[in-house]
């Protein structure tokens, strides 16, 4: 009949609409399958891998590990603690603590008179502990130099032996004496500016077998005391030293002088012969007025040259320097000075 005829057709149409949807279902799938290593692949064919040999010196240029520490997360590593959690309870009660029974208090026994232990003395006001330790009552010690500064001094403090350098200034110090520093054999710089020393012991420094430096400006010296061979830098500015308070020739055997400043005190003339050590000589605001051939040069030798010794301070004293052109021949530098 029409009827189930068109009941087949509607039939048969359905079965094949199935059909050719799963047909087409199954391509696609595969089709984007086969899309992705396709996309893949065409990542790796834009890397230029020719050249990548990890050696030592690109390890940095291939490997930028710079941010690691912001890329990975420590985080995750981190133990995880529960606070407030107890210890469990022994199970034996006798293993508890008795908190009601009170602990027996020892007895002391008195300090026994016969003891070989003496309690270490008390350092005198203004003396250095000679302890291992890095301060003093009035001075500051730390390793082996002491401090002093403005400490309201009188005298030199007593001070340790392994002391190597020293800084008393801005002091009320008036002398030295020559037990200052006795047997002081590491000392290296003494440093007493700005003091009211107008007096020091013929011996006071010449004992001291590392003395390098020696640091007297701003104090009220009239005679310079004989200094040790070692001596390296003297500086002895605004004093009163008139050339009468120097020794005779009192700078010639020191062979390791270098710094000789003399400024703003009396002398009279320049304190000749001048170790070939000297680099550095200040005389300025004296009351130099004359001057010998042989001061700095020797006049019988026209050859010499005295390299080192470039810094020459004459200004501030009554002296023409143009007076004496042969005391210069072997300098590499003429004195700063009036030549007039």
């Amino acid at each position: 009949t029409p009827a189930r005829c068109r009941m087949r057709t509607l039939a048969w149409l359905s079965i094949i609409s199935l059909c050719l949807g799963a047909a087409w279902a199954v391509p696609a799938k595969e089709r984007k399958k086969a899309e992705k290593p396709k996309a893949e692949l065409a990542l790796y064919e834009n890397l230029d891998l020719d050249n990548y040999d990890l050696t030592l010196d690109n390890y940095g240029d291939i490997l930028d590990l710079s941010n690691y520490e912001e890329l990975y997360d420590y985080g995750d590593l981190a133990p995880k603690i529960e606070v407030g959690t107890l210890a469990p309870r022994p199970k034996d009660p006798a293993a508890l603590p008795n908190l009601g029974a009170t602990a027996e208090t020892p007895k002391l026994e008195p300090p026994t008179t016969t003891s070989s232990i003496h309690p270490a003395p008390i350092p005198a006001q203004g003396e250095c502990r000679t302890l291992a330790l890095p301060s003093c009552l009035l001075c500051l010690c730390i390793g082996t130099s002491v401090y002093c500064d403005d400490a309201d001094l009188e005298h030199v403090p007593l001070l340790p032996p392994e002391t190597t350098y020293l800084y008393a200034r801005f002091n009320r110090i008036g002398t030295i004496r020559a037990s200052d520093f006795m047997g002081l054999k590491k000392l290296k710089r003494i440093d007493l500016t700005s003091n009211f020393i107008s007096w020091a012991d013929a011996d006071a420094f010449r004992l001291l077998p590392s003395l390098q430096e020696l640091i007297l400006p701003e104090n009220r010296l009239t005679a310079l005391p004989e200094l040790p061979r070692s001596i390296v830098r003297l500086d002895a500015r605004l004093n009163r030293i008139p050339s009468t308070g120097l020794r005779p020739e009192a700078f010639r055997d020191l062979k390791q002088l270098q710094f000789l400043h003399l400024s703003d005190n009396q002398l009279d003339y320049i304190p000749a012969p001048l170790p070939e050590s000297l680099r550095s000589l200040h005389l300025q605001n004296n009351n130099i007025q004359t001057m010998q051939e042989d001061t700095f040069c020797d006049s019988q030798d026209h050859s010499q040259i005295r390299r080192v010794l470039e810094d020459i301070r004459l200004d501030g004293n009554p002296i023409n320097l143009s007076l004496f052109p042969n005391a210069y021949f072997c300098l590499p530098r003429l004195p700063t000075g009036h030549f007039f």
